[in-house]
């Protein structure tokens, strides 16, 4: 926090979205906070080049990504004492799923105002022209790489509960829909390809009929699985967990291997399963 005294930065850390592929769908309120910036934070600064160039906006730009943000923070502060800043990400709405979270955290610890702008953002409109009947809905992002976590953050969501909400990559699509269909079954699911791009597209139906859809995917994907009205799922019971591991242990998997099995099987936390792998080799050990 600024100590007691400070005046209040004359600057405002502004949080812009920007189009996921039209560089039409900007609003005018945004192209205004553009042109008057001190100072643009971008993601990817060729992007946002080419978006402030279509319309015309002059101002400095600054690379602000993963890799570089903690670095970056000083500067940015000492920008927001000249004037005002807007952060933007590659696409759609900064501050979700991005280095801008942080960012947002220390402007708001240094007493700086920060203001969000509304604008695209890909979930929302995957949820919207999904066709899925929903009354909330999760969002997570993009899937774990591994199977085995991909499978037990999947598990975990599948239980009675919103919709699922998620990002994927073209050449992770074929494995990410494949588990899907292992976990959720038939559950209706929409795929959005190229959101307001040219070669934009909405496939609906289950994950099976996906995976044989997108033979040679291509571009970006976000993923819309359908919520359960059924009943909430538990967990595998101490003793459901227990005989699970006890079988892996005799087919004679490793530690890490049949820990990996069990997390992929029931979703339940790595944690968990390794102190119950733990007491069954400790009970072994006794009997």
């Amino acid at each position: 926090m600024r100590a007691m005294g400070t005046p209040d930065p004359p600057g405002t850390l502004y949080l812009a979205p920007t189009p996921i592929g039209n560089l039409e769908d900007i609003t005018l309120r945004t192209l205004r906070v553009l042109r008057g910036a001190r100072l643009i934070l971008a993601e990817d600064t060729r992007t946002t080049g080419r978006l402030l160039a279509h319309h015309g906006i002059s101002a400095p730009l600054l690379s602000y990504t993963e890799h570089n943000h903690e670095a970056r923070i000083a500067r940015i502060l000492e920008s927001l004492d000249e004037g005002d800043v807007v952060l933007v990400s590659e696409a759609g709405m900064p501050g979700i799923n991005d280095p801008g979270q942080a960012l947002v955290a220390r402007a708001v610890a240094a007493g700086v105002r920060v203001v969000g702008l509304p604008g695209a953002s890909a979930v929302p409109l995957a949820v919207a022209v999904s066709g899925l009947p929903m009354r909330a809905f999760t969002f997570i992002g993009f899937l774990p790489h591994g199977r085995g976590d991909r499978l037990a953050v999947l598990r975990r969501h599948a239980a009675a509960g919103p919709a699922l909400v998620c990002f994927e990559t073209p050449h992770r699509l074929a494995a990410a829909l494949a588990d899907i269909a292992d976990v959720f079954g038939e559950r209706p699911l929409a795929v959005c390809r190229e959101m307001t791009k040219l070669h934009e597209e909405v496939f609906r139906g289950t994950a099976t009929e996906a995976v044989t859809y997108f033979v040679q995917p291509r571009g970006e994907f976000t993923l819309v699985i359908g919520g359960s009205d059924g009943p909430a799922v538990d967990g595998p019971s101490p003793d459901e967990l227990t005989a699970f591991l006890r079988e892996r242990a005799a087919e004679g998997l490793s530690a890490r291997d049949a820990v990996g099995a069990a997390v992929a099987r029931f979703g339940t936390p790595r944690r968990a399963v390794y102190s119950a792998w733990e007491a069954l080799k400790a009970q072994s050990g006794a009997s």
